[in-house]
């Protein structure tokens, strides 16, 4: 057989593995309500196949294939033209933070500041725009992005904000600023003192500095926004994620208030964007739910809950099995005792929850996956998860696949945190740190986010981050740590197929094929063959819901 007989003998044979329903006598079936042809259509099966066309019906991929094959079967009230342009699945967001990106529409935004100065111009501008609010709020500020990489203390903002308290909260969320004021009102001292938490002290006067736990004694006095500002954060949100290409978010703690009316908004056609939630463990979430049990429609999905284990690299709350590089015999810190973490994973297994912990350091990614190993006992399909596994001892990597812990990671963090990272871990450590490949190798398939608004709500910024290990400017040359980069079609199903796996959601979602959710996107350009400068500028032309039309560029 010659070669373009054997091509031409393997595309006939695609055509009709993709096409499936499509063969046979016309029936009833062949009535649908959106055809999509001459389109780019990676369908990220199986076999990473392509194709032209689909054809949807409730809500529900129908068939695909070829658009001859499509078109000349199906009848449909409405049909779209792809022009050739590329089509994905929609893309699922495996770690974020939907509610709360909301919420923060509304605070001042410090993300992207350059100094302590450009951090106050800010704050004063959010206070004049928002005059009468009881308390002054922002988020999103970084000390590793100022020439000046120390905390800033509160004294500028004791002088501007006597009266009105004030508390700003660094871009990972374990670390904030909080004026005299604010810290009267929690009732904090130089003196206080708790588990998993720091109040930074400075010859004997607070600086306003909190970690991790401190943050939560001022933040519980902000008061809770009122139904209808939740109801619009949560509108705002899902209007954003929607144009960047997002149809599932996997927002990563919340209370049953939130969960509740987010079925709610649901359930009046008030809110598409699907919601994998991950509960917070407080005591009236542990009540309900373990004596309820998980609960599932199509739009939210409720089964797991998430718990903290330790802080961040940057405010140095992670914890760390030798000390920090950059500040002698400090080892960051645990967020909770060991036998908490064993009691809440014990129950979470008892009552059928999935386990999605927090775990940024070596010694916090070991102790978890001792814990997950001693419930878990080896192989199993209940696909506890690590969130983030940024800094792995080459002596546990072996254990995310023993006991098939699934690594959740964010690849943005490498790309925001290069430029110091190696500061903190020193040489040999850093070399562990964001170990993407690795961790894929240990189970086959590896679940990508964002971690908004702790980075951008933006895909394509995790596409570019895993794929070329690089900033927006392109740096550095050859990219970070290379060995861990992901090949463009496994950050592809990163961010689709495997997404939906780890949220037990693969049979209906995260890739375009029969039976499955039309959840689609299509995109200017596509990320298989574009040059990596070009993988941030991507545009989402058009998402769908459904095969609902949910966003138009």
């Amino acid at each position: 057989m010659t070669t373009k007989l054997r091509t031409l003998a393997a595309s006939l044979l695609l055509g009709g593995a993709l096409l499936g329903s499509c063969t046979g006598t016309k029936t009833n079936s062949d009535a649908a309500d959106l055809i999509v042809y001459n389109g780019n259509v990676y369908t990220v099966n199986d076999s990473f196949d392509k194709a032209e066309a689909f054809a949807v019906k409730d809500g529900k991929i129908e068939a695909v294939g070829t658009s001859e094959e499509i078109r000349g079967k199906y009848k449909a009230t409405e049909e779209l033209d792809a022009e050739g342009k590329t089509i994905y699945p929609g893309f699922i967001d495996a770690h974020a933070h939907f509610y709360r990106y909301g919420l923060s529409l509304v605070s001042a935004d410090l993300v992207d500041t350059e100094s302590f100065k450009e951090v106050v111009q800010k704050v004063t501008e959010q206070r004049e725009k928002y005059p009468d609010t009881e308390w002054i709020t922002g988020r999103g500020w970084d000390q590793n992005d100022w020439a000046v990489k120390e905390f800033p203390t509160k004294d500028t903002l004791d002088l501007l904000f006597p009266d009105t308290p004030v508390i700003l909260t660094r871009i990972d969320g374990h670390a904030a600023l909080a004026n005299q004021k604010a810290l009267d009102l929690a009732g904090i001292t130089p003196q206080t003192k708790m588990v998993g938490g720091l109040v930074e002290v400075e010859n004997g006067k607070m600086t306003g500095i909190l970690v991790d736990n401190a943050i939560d004694m001022v933040s519980s006095k902000v008061p809770a926004p009122s139904e209808a500002e939740s109801r619009e954060a949560l509108k705002n949100a899902e209007a954003n994620t929607f144009a960047v290409g997002l149809t599932t978010v996997d927002d990563a703690g919340l209370d049953k208030s939130t969960v509740d009316l987010i079925d709610n908004m649901h359930q009046k056609g008030e809110l598409q964007m699907r919601v994998y939630a991950m509960l917070n463990p407080s005591q009236e979430n542990q009540d309900y739910y373990f004596k309820n049990g998980p609960y599932k429609t199509d739009r939210l999905n409720v089964r797991s809950f998430k718990i903290y284990s330790d802080g961040a690299l940057g405010s140095r709350g992670a914890s760390l099995l030798k000390p920090y590089a950059d500040k002698h015999n400090h080892y960051g810190f645990l967020l909770a005792s060991e036998q908490e973490f064993r009691d809440i994973a014990a129950k979470l297994n008892e009552h059928g929850f999935q386990m999605n912990t927090h775990a940024i350091g070596d010694s916090a990614n070991r102790l978890l996956l001792d814990i997950y190993g001693e419930v878990l006992g080896g192989e199993n399909d209940k696909r506890w998860r690590i969130e983030h596994s940024q800094i792995i001892n080459p002596a546990d990597m072996n254990k995310f696949g023993k006991y098939s812990i699934v690594p959740s990671v964010q690849p943005t963090h490498a790309t925001s945190d290069m430029y110091w990272a190696g500061d903190r871990l020193g040489k040999e450590r850093i070399r562990h740190a964001y170990p993407f490949k690795e961790l894929l190798e240990q189970n086959g398939y590896i679940p990508l986010g964002t971690d908004f608004p702790v980075e951008s709500i933006n895909p394509f910024y995790t596409f570019h981050s895993a794929v070329a290990r690089q900033d927006a400017k392109d740096w550095p040359e050859g990219g970070f740590q290379m060995e861990n980069a992901l090949s463009r079609e496994e950050a592809l199903r990163g961010m689709t197929i495997w997404a939906a796996r780890s949220n037990f959601e693969e049979s209906e979602k995260g890739s375009i094929e029969p039976g499955k959710f039309a959840d689609f996107i299509l995109v200017d350009r596509d990320l298989m063959t574009v040059e990596p400068t070009q993988m941030r500028e991507a545009q989402v032309l058009r998402t769908y819901l459904n095969g609902k039309l949910v966003y138009k560029k």
